[in-house]
């Protein structure tokens, strides 16, 4: 499974790999696949985050929980579904917040950030799997450990990187992060049970794409097609 990860990350991660902690959650999935159980997403997208925003290119995390565990929905990236499913209300609030901060800004018929991951936008899940119809199922199976390193790594190595982190889940992981030398950008979650608490209005994406400019970074283009 590890062999997927893409080159760059294996590189800057590759001391991960051989400590007990991944033996140990290598050993959980593949028992429960043994048991027959269906995990999501399929094996070769389980780390799509770095597949389609390379380790030279991250400019933007954005931080999410848990993939989605219904059938055909997670691919890898956080709050992102593939395009024939329908878009989750997180995104679909997400889309709404975007429409207030991007002039003409067209609400997307689909729900496939894969556009904004090529753009240096790291999607990335605390968890990176799930069973099947079980939320939270693969929490503290030791995905956390691994993607809290990813943060750390990216605060230590780089610089300048934008780290949007939405509800208490994710506001957790300020403590990994450099605020010295990194934009942190925090609110509540999108969900529709804490949207209207600090997330609509809280201007995350026209706040991004200024300090990018202000540095003479190219700034991400956020519509999608």
């Amino acid at each position: 499974m590890w062999e997927n990860l893409e080159a760059s990350w294996l590189a800057v991660l590759k001391p991960e790999f051989d400590k007990p902690y991944m033996q140990k959650l290598r050993n959980f999935l593949l028992l429960e696949k043994q048991l027959g159980k269906i995990i999501y997403p399929p094996n070769n997208e389980i780390f799509n985050a770095f597949k389609f925003t390379t380790w030279d290119n991250v400019k933007v995390v954005i931080l999410g929980q848990d993939p989605y565990h219904g059938k055909g929905q997670a691919h890898g990236l956080s709050f992102s579904v593939q395009k024939n499913e329908a878009i989750p209300p997180s995104l679909k609030n997400i889309y709404k917040e975007l429409a207030t901060n991007i002039p003409d800004y067209k609400t997307p018929t689909h729900g496939n950030l894969t556009y904004w991951a090529q753009q240096g936008v790291l999607l990335l899940n605390a968890t990176l799997t799930v069973e099947a119809n079980l939320p939270a199922s693969h929490q503290k199976a030791g995905w956390e450990t691994f993607t809290n390193q990813v943060i750390k790594t990216i605060s230590a190595e780089k610089k300048s990187i934008v780290f949007i982190l939405w509800g208490k889940f994710a506001q957790a992981k300020t403590i990994l992060i450099d605020e010295s030398k990194h934009l942190i950008i925090k609110s509540s979650h999108p969900s529709p049970f804490s949207v209207f608490q600090g997330f609509y209005g809280s201007k995350p994406f026209i706040t991004v794409n200024n300090y990018l400019k202000s540095l003479g970074i190219k700034e991400i283009d956020w519509q999608i097609e």
